[in-house]
């Protein structure tokens, strides 16, 4: 009989596991550190986790990830930022990219994913009519439209274009500085710099 690891390694082990980019062997190295490591480590972890939920809500005006007791998150709360220019990107990860170049001082909206009909997400599942509301209240000049250079991305891109057709603002893209089937979150500064400031019209 094959012998196990006790019941709670295995579910951490399990738990890791379930985490986009970790694989079993990954999961059960960071367990193991974590056994071995000093008992508050460990500690410290758990109380992370256990307060990010309750403690994290989106921004009713962009939908990025914002702290429970602030009406609105940081960027949009910011006088100094450029309210004519939106920045609509898929996650708030690729946001926090965008953030790290020091190039853009416009605000965003985060879409929380991108059209796939292969995993079932449609327009519906999108914050694509809280941006269409966003265009018509306020009074944007531009758009820049940065979901990945993807396949699901750019077919995001192109159902944003058509959705806002007819409405008097300018609509551009990355330029394709960025590598085609990557992620913004993986950009490195640089790239992403050339890319801003390399948009184009759609």
């Amino acid at each position: 009989m094959r012998a196990r690891a006790p019941l709670p390694v295995e579910r951490l082990i399990e738990a890791f596991a379930r985490l986009p980019g970790i694989g079993p062997k990954t999961a059960s190295r960071l367990t193991y550190y974590l056994l071995r490591a000093p008992e508050q480590e460990s500690l410290e972890l758990a109380q992370a986790l256990g307060e990010m939920r309750p403690g994290t809500r989106l921004c009713p005006r962009c939908f990025n990830i914002t702290t429970i007791e602030v009406d609105l998150c940081e960027v949009c709360a910011d006088d100094a930022r450029d309210t004519g220019v939106v920045c609509v990107v898929e996650d708030p990860l690729d946001a926090l990219a965008i953030e790290r170049t020091g190039q853009f001082n416009g605000r965003y909206h985060v879409l929380h994913g991108a059209i796939s009909p292969v995993e079932g997400i449609s327009p519906d599942d999108l914050k694509i009519e809280e941006l269409a509301r966003r265009v018509s209240q306020e009074k944007i000049a531009e758009l820049i439209l940065a979901t990945n250079p993807t396949l699901e991305g750019e077919a995001t891109a192109m159902f944003l274009k058509r959705r806002l057709d007819g409405v008097p603002l300018r609509i551009t893209r990355l330029a394709r500085g960025l590598p085609a089937g990557g992620d913004l979150e993986y950009a490195d500064i640089s790239t992403l710099s050339q890319a801003l400031e390399g948009r184009l019209e759609l």
